[in-house]
């Protein structure tokens, strides 16, 4: 079989609801309002597909959602009938998901039976409520927001919208576009503070002899000026293999690119801290030119008494938490979000496991953990 010209999946997708979905719906449940979308989890969802992504769960693929009454009432017949009548192949690509050796995971395969298509057949309320933990369709609460990993965040408001009959896919999305102006202020006062908590490290590690701890820290800071600076864009960080991907399309990427990598290729902790600091500088000159606070001195200095260049990134902080005005979200432990605190300094720290962990994202601490000098 040729291999077919490779299609952005969300294109892949469109089409084959136009040409190939509509038509059919519209024959065995005529009259019955619905929406379909791309959305949820795969990476051309996020833009980033190539034809390395039809390997697997990757192809003419996505939902459509129904009131609740009607997916009781139509969803098998619909399943069906497009099991039956959909084509054997569209724009090239097979329309039958087999299985693989691996639980859960499909991939495209030609077939001369009933076709194991892509057409999940849904109501918003539950799928919204499956993926993220809550409906978003209601009030979302500032706890809501915060537990919902950024990756999830993302798959609701990226992909595509091909025809939303229900009208509830665009409130959703755009209700969920970005943080509200207080919660994004204290995500990104979390995300400073993250790096304020190892900054430091990249050289006590290499004073010590450990480069590979010093470079094992300097990935990590590389990863959470990644991440702030998609913040700073208002831009959901994705999971770990797109987040470069993603870094690259944010306008500090250009300049900041290089110096990141400079500093993870770095082989002495010297080197490391030099184009680190670098880094601090530029990211911070970035935050001032937001104006969401008074201009922070964005040089970076000596650790205290100790020989280590730092930013002393709790500054920035400290001056976007002064900006909230919202009392709840004031009142908030300085963890952050579930991305943030899960392997935070402040949770690492702390008896208990990821239950007392949770519970630290929504419950302020007794007393502010200091990191020790």
């Amino acid at each position: 079989m040729t291999t077919p010209s490779f299609v952005p999946g969300l294109e892949l997708s469109r089409r084959f609801y136009l040409e190939a979905v509509r038509p059919l719906l519209a024959e065995c449940a005529p009259g019955v309002t619905h929406s379909a979308a791309r959305l949820g989890s795969g990476s051309e969802v996020l833009g980033f597909d190539t034809a390395r992504s039809a390997d697997h769960e990757w192809g003419p693929r996505l939902h459509l959602f129904l009131r609740p009454r009607d997916v009781a009432r139509h969803g098998p017949g619909i399943t069906a009938w497009l099991s039956e009548r959909l084509p054997k192949t569209f724009l090239g690509h097979p329309t039958h998901f087999a299985p693989t050796g691996e639980a859960g995971i499909r991939v495209m395969r030609p077939t001369e039976g009933p076709v194991h298509h892509r057409v999940e057949v849904r109501d918003p309320g539950t799928w919204l409520t499956g993926l993220l933990g809550f409906d978003p369709r209601g009030d979302i609460a500032p706890e809501d927001w915060l537990a919902a990993p950024t990756q999830l965040l993302a798959e609701v408001t990226s992909g595509a919208v091909f025809h939303d009959g229900l009208g509830a896919l665009g409130p959703v999305r755009a209700a969920l576009r970005w943080y509200p102006h207080d919660l994004w202020l204290h995500v990104l006062a979390c995300q400073w503070r993250r790096i304020s908590q190892e900054e430091a490290f990249v050289g006590r590690c290499g004073e010590v002899g450990d480069e590979l701890g010093s470079a094992v820290v300097a990935a990590r800071l590389a990863r959470d000026l990644m991440r702030l600076c998609l913040l700073m864009d208002r831009r959901y960080p994705p999971y770990g293999k797109w987040l470069g991907s993603a870094f690259a399309r944010t306008p500090q990427a250009p300049a900041l690119g290089p110096v990141l990598t400079a500093a993870v290729a770095a082989t002495d902790w010297h080197t490391r801290e030099h184009h680190l600091a670098r880094a601090y500088e530029a990211v911070a000159a970035a935050h001032n030119r937001l104006g969401l606070t008074e201009p922070v001195d964005p040089a970076t200095r000596p650790y205290h008494r100790r020989p280590f260049r730092v930013l002393h990134a709790e500054r920035f902080a400290a001056a976007l938490h002064a900006r909230v005005t919202d009392p709840h979200i004031a009142s908030l432990p300085v963890s952050g979000a579930v991305d943030q605190f899960v392997d935070s300094t402040d949770v690492l720290s702390r008896p208990g496991r990821a239950r007392a962990a949770t519970r630290a994202l929504l419950t302020p601490p007794a007393e502010e953990r200091r990191t020790p000098l």
